[in-house]
């Protein structure tokens, strides 16, 4: 069965189509902040819930189903790299108003549907979010490695929590 929803780089844009139809389009570099919200330890792409992508004016939210953490964020890994704005939240603390979620499975909250809000209305909720980073997949799988060698780093770097970003907003 086809997705009806997908995500994809056109030039210096992330488009949004649903049964192969734009629906929406940004420019990547309008992005200040991409929150990825994972299940389990988020080691695999299939852990991931949605995305949350900050515009200055705006949140999108991404379920995994649109494949932005793949198509867009794989695709080019040296931009958001450079950008250092991807940052991590465990889906059990990083709850959405109820109203911003799918129907409930087996007694978890469903993920969100693809959507624009102003930013005002989930900034509060996202700054009570613990996360980590920035960090791309690449080096958020370097730093799982270096933790797991045999006295390998046991903290993380100060540049990799989540307030070196409230700091810059």
């Amino acid at each position: 069965m086809k997705t009806p929803w997908h995500t994809a780089w056109q030039g210096s844009d992330v488009v949004v189509f649903r049964d192969d139809t734009e629906v929406d389009r940004f420019t990547a570099d309008q992005v200040e902040r991409v929150i990825f919200v994972h299940r389990g330890t988020g080691e695999t792409p299939g852990d991931l819930s949605f995305a949350v992508v900050e515009l200055a004016d705006e949140h999108l939210i991404f379920p995994a189903d649109t494949g932005f953490a793949g198509r867009v964020h794989f695709e080019r890994t040296a931009f958001w790299e450079n950008k250092q704005c991807v940052f991590w939240v465990a889906e059990s603390q990083a709850p959405l108003p109820s109203r911003l979620r799918r129907g409930l499975w087996l007694l978890r909250p469903g993920t969100p549907a693809y959507r624009r809000l102003p930013r005002a209305e989930l900034a509060a909720v996202l700054e009570r979010w613990p996360m980590t980073g920035p960090q791309t997949w690449e080096q958020r799988k370097w730093l799982r490695i270096e933790r797991s060698r045999p006295f390998g780093s046991t903290t993380q770097p100060a540049a990799l929590d989540g307030a070196a970003h409230r700091k810059r907003a």
